[in-house]
């Protein structure tokens, strides 16, 4: 049972209209997918790619086994080639006598254009003519001399002395002594030789161990210093 009282109220009806409804209901609905969803991640960096060029440092060589050989010395030029007998002037300087044997500068003058080198020894023996055949065994080298490297520019001189021993200094029967008149030379490090005019007593015996012919290394200059 209803009680009153006494005071009337009054209701009054509010009709809102469908379409406001509709957007509000649209509203908060992307309202709540957003406060719901996941958060939005910051945009990713952009890749930088970088390239780098790194030159390898040479590793230094390690040992090796075996005597380590004495590097060339002396006047070494860089890129210069050996110099080849079509370019060289070979002859025979003045003699200096001593003590039963006489020794000789064998002159090498480079005749080319170009700057060459020598290094060593030079192939020496007597030979019976010009295109004849050797006489005796050849020089042995001697080795009281450095072996440098010399550079010849155009023009330049050295020189390799040949010592020649008096062959008579041995007995006949191991010598078999001869009369020569030719040198046959060969510059070092070449097999084209030059044969030039040269009168002197030799052995013509082989292997007897009589030695008339020793040569030394090539020095610069037309003489030794």
């Amino acid at each position: 049972m209803s009680r009153h009282t006494g005071k009337e109220v009054t209701v009054t009806s509010l009709r809102v209209p469908r379409h406001l409804i509709t957007a509000a209901l649209l509203a908060g609905t992307a309202l709540l997918a957003t406060a719901c969803g996941p958060s939005a991640s910051p945009a990713a960096a952009p890749t930088v790619t970088k390239t780098v060029t790194v030159t390898p440092t040479p590793a230094s060589p390690g040992p090796t086994g075996g005597t380590p050989q004495p590097s060339p010395t002396g006047t070494g030029s860089p890129g210069a080639e050996a110099c080849p007998t079509s370019g060289l002037h070979v002859s025979i300087g003045n003699g200096n006598g001593a003590a039963g044997s006489v020794y000789y500068p064998i002159v090498f003058t480079n005749s080319s254009s170009s700057p060459c080198t020598l290094f060593g020894f030079p192939g020496v023996s007597f030979v019976t003519a010009p295109n004849g055949s050797q006489i005796g065994d050849a020089a042995t080298r001697q080795s009281d001399k450095p072996v440098v490297t010399v550079t010849l520019a155009p023009g330049g001189v050295a020189h390799a002395t040949l010592q020649v021993v008096q062959a008579l200094n041995f007995p006949a029967a191991k010598c078999q002594p001869v009369t020569a008149h030719f040198l046959k030379i060969y510059p070092p490090n070449q097999t084209e030789a030059v044969v030039i005019s040269f009168t002197a007593k030799a052995c013509a015996a082989t292997g007897q161990g009589v030695t008339v012919l020793n040569v030394a290394p090539v020095q610069p200059g037309a003489v030794d210093s």
